[in-house]
């Protein structure tokens, strides 16, 4: 092998081991401000014609160009307030953007006259009153994961791409390399500000919590992973660990200080499906059989990262907590029973440790495309054992057929672990008993390449999933798909054949509750988008 593809090699594992898990790309964050320093930022107001304007039009994935009337940069609860009340009284469509890493056209609908802009609220530190930290939705998780650990030693179970703002990511019920050992971010969420619209067009700012005896705990619930965009803006979350005491480093889970990666990678030369077809559905039993709550195994969080044929290698990770007692016989474990029955060699096979905080929080990786172009089409779905032979017969299809390009590919993520532990409708997220969740994913760069990697990636989440119709309808093996991850083809009956709508493949029986909120607290229907909680029929 040449010092060129090993260096391709490196750069891929790089790339996908520090992103894999949002399955998102990312640009760097801003800078962090204490929670208690005021905020003299904005409002702002950018038109059609301000020079500003056209550099702020794009999220993350560059397929999506809105032309709003409006971008309103805010920088507090009050200004949001007041931008969304003349919104609504000029009755102009407003849409919600913080982080700006939205797979989908939500933010950037032509319908959309206002984009609110939060980016510059991005404040995080420690609410005595509350006894809980309080996070604004600007903040990407890479700058939330190094206050807290920074402050106090303590972290949240959140994704591991650093510059996803948490604004979206909470609200979607996030999750990331500590999951399987904490839960999901909701499971430690306390209480939520948002701002919501009355009836009479009347906008204001609601505090909710997880309280019992709390007049707004439905807002609160709604917000444990109904989504982004569908009940108000949110402004500010408190995060604390149910029944957790004491002083703030005692408030949420203790932040790892030191993070083991192991990185195998195999090269598509040679590869036979017999082989591949082993590895994966290796990879599936392990987390089968090791996803139980508090077990050692379920520290550790898996990846495989199955790229095209054309990307020249498909590899797994493995991360976990380096202190974990006896990490090394469960990481070794881990590849034995991967590459059991297999005998072709990883190409690559190595451990490495590096501080946690570090590779929870660098932005310098997973960026997909460049600056001038990134366009992305993502789709998703939960698995509560591995992929059937014939779902794996179908993947493997896929990623070695002459369609596909480098950026294209598909993702088995770890899951379950302490997530399972709670009940599904204790929260938003009805998924609770998954061991592992899976991301297909295609990333190219050229708007004139649009068509064919749409079509690559519709064929092969459909393929995948032609016992179901087309996409993964709860049963023994699948479980429905994560709102984090929206895919608007699973409202299109031409891709979703099934018979069983996107609201159930997302919500599952949660979701005539989530309408019950969004009657009480959106009864305008000011906050809506493609996938969009709708109210009751009367």
């Amino acid at each position: 092998m040449s010092r060129s593809e090993r260096n391709q090699i490196s750069r891929r594992v790089l790339l996908a081991s520090a992103g894999a898990a949002a399955g998102a790309t990312f640009t760097a964050g801003a800078p962090v401000r204490a929670a208690t320093e005021p905020s003299a930022f904005g409002p702002v107001k950018i038109r059609q014609g301000d020079p500003r304007y056209e550099g702020l039009l794009r999220g993350n994935n560059f397929r999506h160009v809105g032309r709003p009337d409006e971008i309103r940069v805010v920088g507090s609860t009050d200004q949001v307030v007041r931008a969304v009340t003349e919104a609504v009284r000029a009755g102009r469509r407003v849409a919600v953007r913080s982080g700006g890493h939205c797979f989908e056209n939500f933010t950037t609908d032509p319908a959309v006259r206002v984009l609110l802009d939060l980016s510059s609220m991005d404040e995080i530190g420690y609410d005595a009153d509350k006894r809980a930290f309080a996070v604004q939705p600007g903040a990407t998780l890479g700058q939330v994961y190094r206050t807290l650990h920074k402050g106090w030693g303590v972290t949240i179970p959140a994704g591991t791409c650093p510059a996803v703002g948490a604004g979206g990511h909470i609200v979607g019920g996030g999750y990331g390399a500590l999951s399987r050992r904490y839960g999901s971010v909701v499971d430690h969420l306390y209480g939520v500000e948002v701002v919501v619209v009355d009836r009479d067009g009347t906008a204001r700012a609601v505090i909710a919590t997880r309280e019992p005896n709390d007049p707004h705990r439905d807002l609160w619930w709604a917000h444990t992973g109904g989504g982004g965009g569908n009940f108000g803006v949110v402004t500010r979350y408190w995060l604390r660990s149910p029944g957790a005491t004491g002083d703030p480093s005692r408030l949420l889970p203790a932040s790892p200080q030191r993070m083991l990666e192991c990185v195998l990678v195999w090269p598509w030369a040679g590869m036979t499906e017999q082989v591949f077809t082993t590895l994966l559905r290796n990879f599936g039993v392990w987390h089968e059989r090791n996803s139980a709550p508090g077990s050692r195994s379920a520290d550790l969080f898996g990846l495989f990262l199955a790229q095209h044929r054309n990307a020249g290698s498909f590899m797994v990770v493995a991360q976990i907590d380096a202190d974990t007692p006896g990490v090394d016989a469960v990481v070794t474990d881990f590849v034995a029973a991967v590459t059991a029955g297999t005998s072709v060699q990883p190409i690559v096979n190595s451990r490495r440790t590096a501080p946690w905080v570090h590779k929870a929080s660098w932005p310098g990786s997973g960026e997909s495309g460049n600056g001038d172009t990134r366009r992305y089409k993502n789709k998703a779905g939960y698995l509560r054992r591995s992929m059937t032979d014939k779902q794996i017969a179908a993947v493997y299809r896929n990623l070695t057929n002459s369609t596909g390009g480098e950026g294209s590919g598909m993702m088995l993520l770890g899951y379950g672990g302490r997530v399972n532990t709670v009940s599904p409708d204790a929260t938003a997220v009805p998924q609770r008993d998954s061991v592992m969740k899976v991301v297909y994913q295609t990333v190219w760069a050229d708007e004139a390449d649009d068509a064919a990697n749409l079509s690559w990636i519709r064929t092969f989440y459909r393929d995948v999933y032609a016992d179901t119709g087309g996409v993964p309808v709860p049963d023994d093996v699948n479980d429905g798909s994560y709102i984090n991850y929206p895919d608007t083809d699973l409202a299109d009956p031409a891709w979703n054949t099934s018979g069983v709508p996107a609201r159930t493949l997302y919500y599952k029986g949660n979701y005539p509750r989530l309408q019950r909120v969004k009657a009480r607290w959106d009864p305008r229907g000011v906050f809506r988008h493609a996938l969009s909680v709708e109210p009751p029929e009367l």
